[in-house]
């Protein structure tokens, strides 16, 4: 990234703020986008599409998009094409409501409300004849394409309501993302719904996020892919495969204590509901909390100190960057030696939310093993430092045992991983 990196509780704050420094690329990017805006603010619909992997720079340019355009709406200029519009960003993702409306304390632009969850804003605007202007969606991936009355949400498809209720809107996206059978996308479901008006796509390529080499890289994106490639060697990143969870544990608080902002984290492979108790898990002599749901906290489960103690979930950490991550892969994360390959095994997947309302999506099974693979994606990219990887089902624990020991071999000098 831009800025240094900070071990303070303020840190992803600092790293989203709209006063970081954009590359070329995604200076270039911001001001065609509001190029578009001030063009299209008038028109009945109009979409932009920024496309990403995760760690990209989505979520900074669009908080420093999102402050230009209110900068603009709010200003004394009158004669802006974007001066006294009504603009939001929606997001599904509670922990950065909290990041976006903490940063808006720092902005005189900014409002606390002008940030949103996406069914809080269809259901405002629901049933009147008022259009929002311009509305922005972090996290686009995370939207509902189907009803879901349980979070309140009783249309088909969030983004044709969005579109329905606004003149503008833009969406950051990575389908490597969905995690939900209620949130798959496909390009013909988008295709659908913004035909007929102007749309354009844009893609950010750089990885700002992971201090690594392109190998590195290449290596998750292979994982992702189901395929064990020989590991990497970083220089300046710092990669290990672990045999032991409470040796990783240990190395992640050693290395918390350094730098701040290293956790655990782990596949959604452990038992885990919502009633108010404590559950845990366990990996041989490891032993620790699942992350607990505090949405009363003021800071994100990333920034909070005391969730060192606590092992994260996919949803508690997409979108939010760590120094180092601790990845436990679970049960469901298996190996197939004869092919070679990483094997998902959705039986052993104890997030069974995420496979409701299948109705209408083609071979399932499928469906499910690409969510998975999805999830393991967001929680390896999340460590700027460094990635520790620890695997719970034998098979695969020898697979990445083996792969360590020969990247060990190969080098003459190498940290050796408890």
């Amino acid at each position: 990234m831009h800025t240094p990196i900070h071990s303070g509780p303020d840190s992803a704050l600092t790293r989203l703020a709209p006063t970081v420094a954009l590359t070329a690329q995604q200076l270039q990017l911001k001001n065609e986008v509001l190029a578009f805006c001030r063009a299209h603010r008038t028109d009945r619909h109009a979409l932009f599409i920024i496309e990403g992997d995760a760690g990209t720079g989505k979520s900074l340019l669009l908080n420093t998009l999102f402050t230009a355009i209110q900068q603009a709406a709010r200003g004394t200029d009158r004669h802006d094409p974007l001066h006294g519009s009504d603009n939001r960003v929606l997001v599904n993702h509670p922990e950065m409501i909290k990041l976006y409306r903490n940063i808006s304390e720092t902005q005189p632009a900014l409002r606390k409300k002008d940030f949103e969850r996406p069914t809080t804003f269809i259901n405002q605007m629901d049933g009147t004849d008022r259009r929002a202007d311009i509305v922005l969606v972090d996290e686009a991936h995370l939207l509902l394409t189907r009803s879901d009355p349980y979070n309140r949400f009783r249309q088909d498809n969030q983004l044709e309501e969005i579109i329905r209720h606004a003149h503008v809107v833009v969406i950051v996206f990575d389908a490597r993302q969905v995690l939900k059978f209620k949130s798959l996308w496909d390009d013909a479901t988008l295709a659908r719904l913004v035909a007929g008006y102007p749309v354009v796509t844009r893609r950010l390529d750089h990885q700002f996020r992971m201090h690594a080499n392109p190998d590195v890289m290449d290596w998750i994106r292979a994982l992702r892919d189901g395929r064990l490639a020989s590991l990497p060697a970083p220089q300046h990143f710092d990669f290990r495969i672990f045999d032991d969870a409470q040796s990783m544990y240990e190395a992640i608080r050693q290395r918390n204590a350094e730098f701040g902002l290293c956790r655990m984290l782990a596949t959604y492979d452990y038992p885990y509901t919502l009633n108010g108790r404590d559950h845990f898990i366990t990996e041989g002599r490891f032993h620790l909390r699942w992350d607990r749901a505090m949405p009363q906290a003021r800071l994100p489960w990333a920034e909070r100190p005391d969730t060192i103690d606590e092992v994260g979930s996919v949803y508690t950490i997409q979108g939010f960057d760590l120094n180092y991550a601790g990845i436990i892969l679970g049960p469901s994360v298996t190996y197939d030696p004869t092919a070679d390959r990483i094997v998902i095994d959705p039986a052993r997947y104890e997030d069974r939310a995420a496979f409701t309302g299948r109705d209408g999506i083609t071979n399932p099974p499928a469906v499910m093993e690409r969510i998975i693979l999805n999830s393991i994606n967001v929680l390896m990219t999340r460590g700027v430092r460094g990635l520790y990887i620890y695997a719970s089902e034998p098979r695969l624990h020898a697979r990445l045992a083996a792969l360590w020991k020969a990247r060990q071999a190969a080098r003459t000098v190498q940290p050796v991983a408890p």
